[in-house]
């Protein structure tokens, strides 16, 4: 079909004919992409023009124009149509007249319309006020009426726009950075706006508008085809969903997956990521050249004046390393440099760069890659060195090292790299996909290499722990295999390749078992220094796993969890250090504890004591107030049932999140009589500040009596907040770890975080009949892992079938 074979009306061009053959049009599937979106505008042009000559007779010096997207000729199913009517001054009313025979069609059919009507002086002071406006005028296309009209006011917004340039340039970056601080980077996005995120559509428009200029112009190696994956992906999913939005949401994008014939959602992000990181590169560089163009016009003049108005001054060049120097701003090879015949060059390059915190210049890198030679296996020592330093300059590392990926040169050098570019991470918890959170994690650990004896060994590992996502498995584990190669044809030696697969190993190790097992469990300890095998990795394995946590966002550490690493790792480094772990015996209870043990007993209710905790600031930083690490909540309860559930229960009522539980039958003092259960528990507040004790101790006991309904308050709580949708959370996973303990059967839940999901973990295992020693809860964004230490009535670990079932249940509980 084409636009002359559109049906009309009885007037020619009403909307019926209009509505049918742009339905027609929309679902034909032969056609997609930019013929779909040029065949769209044509279409929606022929009808424009018959609307608009039908309301035109005997009136002059009219024309119609379309600005914006639709003056590019891109039509999305759902895009907007931006109109100008165009119009000399004359006859006011008539061009009222026309112009709602225009706007009235297009509302009746239910488009979205973005009009205005204005003579060109009109247009042009306007745009003078309003840089959306010109924007939107740099792309005017005629469509219909007086073309001269339409001629003439584009010949003027464009010298208006160059002469302009100087001046409004700068505010169009600054809008743009501001733009992209509320937004965020859409390639790492989970959830991206398509169009207004940074390195999206609008950002491709502006690349556009800077070209016009004249100032400077965007590199155009793969930015069209970046710009049509990204316009694709708009129309699929304006189709799937039926509006007209940019926001690519978690629920849709396996339909728009489907939608382009894609594999799945992730092939999906992944091109959407990858056509972001091209504009968004394009973008810095040509930012980069309009700041050097107009710093030059600014100083030219007054050193032309210097030189008698003669020669034309020279940039300066500081030598920076072997064929690399820095002029005008940027990183730039010398004119010796061969990199046809120096293979080490571009890490040379790029570790001189990141040094001394300057970009590489687009024609250094291109030309780099253009020139690239493959370096000899293993690696020369200069190679490696280099690497080295790029990865341990800190901040710096993330744009040169970007500018590298651009040209294709991280592959070169580790074809490994391929598997985890762009790669999306479908987890809350991290903010990066996989390639940037490995840099992310090495510029974190620049950090901590004053506090290692191999700085290098860490800066490596940084890089390459999560290499393995790019496979299928535990990534760990593929890491581990992976390293091996990488880290042997990089130069290491053999001693240092064990230490770097060791590290990928276990990298999760010290913060998943701190956070999930019990440290005075002598098994505990003895299983990761099994696993560490000596202090020298135990030092890089723990800077490491605060430098991935650091680098995965906001909700992977904090001073609680660094407290329990760094008490993991004290305990971890006595046994490597010769040192054998005793057996833990039944501390003998404090004042306190005996002081609330008696209440408990002379009242027959439970006591608590809320004690705020906090740590000392460590040496690295700057002295002040300890911060704190949450508050100590001690309970003592008379000896009875459902104490655990009751206690999370009310916690979870009063928005109390808890971090680590235990619980303990209490030796009394000679001549007190009774059972007294204390719990040891360390809480935090979700927001706001801790509830007072009263309040908690008062609905603890209706909880323990019977009267608190504390499932039926937590349901009612949970229904008053509509839940957003999303991807549907994969189902509870309960599973028994026997070797994890010989005092205690370790069972451990992992379960989508929700409110009082401890107070139905804890109900669960009261009805199962057996006894919880401690808890240790970790939740990482949505995903929460608790694992429970627990016994049978008598106080020895479950038989196997027992565990087993005990997990089976749990599991069939939060499930249903």
């Amino acid at each position: 079909m084409t636009s002359t074979d559109v049906s009309k009306d009885a007037e020619g061009s009403g909307p019926s004919g209009y509505a049918a053959a742009r339905l027609r049009l929309l679902t034909e599937e032969a056609r997609s992409g930019p013929p779909r979106r040029t065949a769209l505008a044509e279409l929606t042009d022929e009808w424009l023009t018959g609307l608009f000559a039908a309301g035109t007779e005997g009136l002059r010096g009219v024309s119609l124009v379309a600005v914006g997207g639709y003056g590019r000729g891109e039509l999305s199913p759902r895009s907007d149509l931006d109109l100008l009517l165009l119009h000399d001054g004359g006859d006011s009313k008539a061009v009222a007249a026309l112009a709602d025979r225009i706007w009235y069609p297009v509302w009746d059919l239910g488009l979205a319309l973005d009009h205005s009507v204005r003579t060109p002086a009109e247009a042009r002071r306007t745009a003078g006020e309003d840089l959306k406006v010109q924007l939107g005028l740099l792309d005017a296309r005629h469509i219909a009426g007086d073309l001269g009209l339409t001629a003439g006011l584009r010949t003027s917004v464009l010298a208006d726009w160059r002469n302009q340039a100087p001046k409004r340039l700068p505010e169009l970056q600054e809008l743009s950075a501001e733009r992209a601080e509320r937004q965020g980077e859409l390639q790492y996005l989970l959830e991206p706006d398509l169009k207004e995120a940074r390195g999206g559509l609008r950002d491709a428009t502006i690349l556009r508008a800077v070209a016009a200029s004249w100032l400077a112009d965007a590199p155009r190696e793969g930015l069209d085809g970046a710009r049509r994956r990204l316009l694709d992906v708009r129309d699929a999913l304006h189709l799937t969903t039926g509006r007209a939005t940019d926001r690519l949401s978690l629920q849709e994008q396996d339909q728009v997956a489907a939608e382009l014939g894609l594999l799945d959602a992730d092939t999906l992000l992944r091109q959407v990521y990858e056509s972001a990181r091209v504009i968004s590169y394009a973008s810095d560089v040509t930012w980069r050249e309009v700041g050097r163009v107009l710093r030059a016009r600014a100083v030219r003049p007054r050193l032309r004046a210097m030189l008698g108005g003669g020669a034309k001054p020279t940039a300066e060049r500081s030598p920076l390393a072997e064929g690399v120097v820095e002029q005008d701003g940027e990183v730039v090879l010398a004119r010796a440099a061969r990199p046809e015949r120096d293979p080490v060059l571009p890490l040379r390059a790029a570790a001189a760069a990141a040094q001394a915190g300057l970009p590489l210049s687009l024609h250094a890198v291109r030309r780099m890659a253009a020139n690239v030679r493959p370096l000899p296996t293993p690696w020369p020592a200069e190679a490696r060195e280099q690497l080295v330093t790029l990865l341990g300059s800190g901040r710096p590392t993330v744009e040169v090292w970007e500018a590298l990926e651009a040209e294709g040169l991280i592959t070169h050098f580790l074809p490994d790299w391929e598997r985890v570019r762009c790669r999306p991470q479908r987890n809350a918890v991290h903010i990066w996909t996989v390639d940037r959170h490995l840099i992310e994690t090495a510029v974190r650990a620049s950090e901590f290499t004053r506090r290692v004896h191999r700085p290098d060994l860490l800066l490596v590992a940084a890089l390459l722990h999560d290499i393995g996502k790019g496979w299928p498995g535990d990534h760990s584990v593929a890491g581990e295999i992976i390293v091996k190669d990488v880290a042997a044809r990089i130069g290491f030696d053999r001693d240092d390749v064990t230490v770097l697969s060791t590290l990928v190993r276990h990298h999760l190790l010290l913060v998943e078992t701190a956070t999930r097992r019990d440290l005075e469990d002598p098994a505990t300890v003895r299983s990761v220094a099994e696993a560490v095998g000596s202090q020298g990795t135990l030092e890089l394995l723990h800077a490491l796993t605060e430098a991935d946590a650091l680098a995965t966002g906001p909700a992977a550490w904090s001073s609680w969890r660094g407290s329990l690493v760094a008490d993991l790792v004290k305990r971890v480094g006595a046994v490597l250090a010769g040192d054998v772990p005793a057996e833990p015996e039944a501390a003998a209870p404090t004042a306190e504890q005996e002081r609330l043990a008696i209440e408990a007993i002379a009242t027959g209710s439970p006591v608590l004591a809320l004690r705020a905790q906090t740590e000392p600031p460590a040496e690295e930083q700057a002295p002040g107030d300890p911060e704190p690490l949450g508050v100590e909540l001690l309970i003592a309860v008379p000896d009875q049932p459902g104490v655990l559930p009751a206690v999370a229960g009310v916690l979870a009522m009063h928005r109390l999140t808890v971090r680590t539980a235990e619980l303990s039958a209490l030796d009394l003092p000679d001549g007190v009589e009774g059972a007294v259960l204390l719990l040891n528990w360390r809480v935090a507040a979700e927001y706001g500040s801790l509830p007072q004790a009263a309040r908690l101790r008062a609905d603890l006991v209706r909880a323990l009596d019977g009267s608190l309904d504390i499932a039926g308050r937590l349901a009612e709580r949970d229904a008053a907040y509509p839940r957003r949708r999303g991807v549907v959370a994969p189902p509870p996973r309960v599973t028994v770890h026997p070797a994890a303990s010989r005092l205690a059967t370790v069972i451990e839940v992992r379960a989508q975080d929700a409110p009082g999901l401890l107070f139905r973990i804890g109900r669960a295992l009261e009805d199962a009949s057996v006894r919880v020693r401690s808890a240790h809860v970790s939740t990482l964004g949505a995903n929460a892992v608790d694992a429970f230490y627990v016994t049978g009535p008598e106080g020895a670990p479950l038989p196997g079938e027992e565990a087993a079932a005990v997990a089976r249940k749990l599991e069939e509980t939060l499930r249903g």
